[in-house]
């Protein structure tokens, strides 16, 4: 009985270190608070990359639903610049759980895009969520940083997960990952023609309601405004007149004239703000009830078109309480303040958002690596009306045709949204219904148009269904 029992030991110690080779066993998330049990594992921590700096990127990685090994890995980088890809892609949009509405516990997504890919979420640059460095000037960031250290990043994290190193990679975002996401593309691209010998297996590139360039994206806002019934003819065509958009800054007051930027003031005025302009369709959440609700123990879930809509406020609580982050192995410095969505210590350079995204899309596609950009068509942030003319001109530059005309998809017998592709490579969507973080509010398609993109395969244009009898 003694030797049996010994051995028994013995096998069983075997079997754990196989199961565990080729993981950080010290990233592991074992159960996160109130969590449903899964099948797939997953790791939350840091990877350093300035130690003489202290700066380190806090990640959350999850692996495929089923078949990890076989399937791609895709990382997500959210937009602001300075918001959290952990708050917005993991735990809002396309990751494998949601908050629930008591700020405490979390629910399944069923349409998590971890059923089609292994999934990694950044909050990049330091200063965002509980990225953080130990010299004060590392939070003085810009585009050119942020792209060094993610390309740092992932080179480092795959010293921490080299089974993944062989992968093919898909860079994916939203918003400012219009910009986080082609320069990084850029950057690998630049790394793997110096250094043969830590290659990474770049397959794609997707991005949605991207900021490419803002003499295009921004009229884009007031064109959405006017076409939607949100502001007067008078005033959507003094701004159209009186604004010279091509020379337009982020910064205030925007190189614009004084009668551009009174039209322009008067428009967001008439807007107002119980409209959210990230879904223009959608109703607003009251932040002192679902602040006061959470506080209470009570559900501060407010349904609006079928998605809860206090869930930035659920996700922040949840995010702060201790067990959450002990759980996520997150905040090891204890830092000053408590985790929020976007960044308030960060001091993110306010000219990067000039640049002109469209030449480095052009060097990635002419590495024959695809893009798709796509667009939520109830985003009056970063409307479709500005990503789609962009893309056409990027198309035309490439001397690209049209190889998928214009046109319908389907999901589910029902139009998913409409979609046109260049050359092969170059495809924009629109995903109809869908916000500016599509996922958040169109799942479903979201969903479909994501394995599409992994898989190469165009989306589909007919439904099964005739509509006549």
């Amino acid at each position: 009985m003694g030797n049996w029992g010994m051995s028994s030991v013995w096998w069983l110690v075997v079997v754990v270190a196989v199961v565990v080779k080729g993981y950080p066993m010290e990233d592991m998330v074992v159960n996160l608070p109130g969590q449903p049990k899964v099948g797939f594992k997953q790791f939350a921590g840091y990877i350093d990359v300035d130690v003489n700096s202290g700066r380190s990127l806090f990640y959350y990685f999850v692996e495929a639903y089923t078949d990890a090994h076989l399937k791609p890995l895709t990382l997500w980088l959210h937009g602001g610049p300075g918001c959290s890809s952990i708050g917005g892609g993991a735990f809002t949009e396309l990751g494998p759980f949601f908050p629930n509405g008591d700020g405490r516990s979390l629910r399944r997504n069923s349409l998590s895009w971890n059923k089609a890919s292994n999934l990694l979420f950044v909050e990049s640059p330091a200063g965002v969520g509980w990225s953080y460095s130990n010299t004060t000037s590392d939070y003085n960031a810009g585009d050119a940083s942020s792209a060094g250290d993610m390309l740092t990043f992932l080179l480092n994290w795959f010293k921490k997960f080299p089974k993944y190193k062989s992968r093919d990679l898909f860079l994916t975002g939203e918003s400012y990952a219009g910009h986080y996401i082609p320069q990084l593309a850029v950057a690998v691209l630049d790394h793997n023609a110096r250094s043969r010998a830590s290659m990474l297996n770049l397959k794609g590139v997707a991005i949605g309601n991207p900021l490419l360039r803002l003499d295009r994206d921004v009229p884009a806002t007031y064109e959405y405004f006017w076409s939607h019934g949100m502001i007067s003819d008078e005033i959507g065509l003094t701004i159209m007149n009186d604004c010279d958009f091509q020379d337009y800054t982020f910064p205030t007051p925007h190189n614009e004239s004084e009668a551009c930027n009174n039209a322009i003031s008067q428009a967001n005025n008439i807007v107002g703000e119980y409209i959210n302009n990230y879904d223009v369709i959608l109703d607003v959440c009251y932040p002192s009830i679902a602040e006061q609700e959470l506080r209470l123990r009570k559900m501060a879930t407010k349904m609006s078109l079928g998605v809860d809509v206090c869930m930035s406020y659920e996700r922040k609580y949840y995010f702060n309480l201790p067990e959450v982050q002990k759980a996520l192995h997150a905040n090891r410095t204890n830092l000053p303040y408590e985790w929020s969505m976007c960044s308030g210590v960060l001091n993110y350079s306010d000219t990067d958002g000039n640049l002109d995204m469209l030449p480095l899309l052009k060097r990635i596609l002419l590495h024959r690596i695809p893009v798709w950009i796509f667009s939520g068509d109830q985003d009056s942030v970063v409307p479709l009306l500005g990503s789609r003319t962009l893309v056409r001109e990027l198309a035309h530059s490439l001397n690209f045709k049209i190889t998928v005309p214009y046109g319908a998809w389907f999901h589910k017998r029902q139009v998913g949204g409409w979609v046109t592709e260049y050359g092969n490579l170059l495809t924009f969507a629109t995903v109809r219904g869908a916000a500016h973080m599509v996922p958040y509010t169109q799942p479903s398609r979201a969903l479909h148009l994501f394995s599409s993109f992994i898989r190469g395969r165009t989306l589909p244009s007919t439904s099964s269904l005739p509509i006549d009898d």
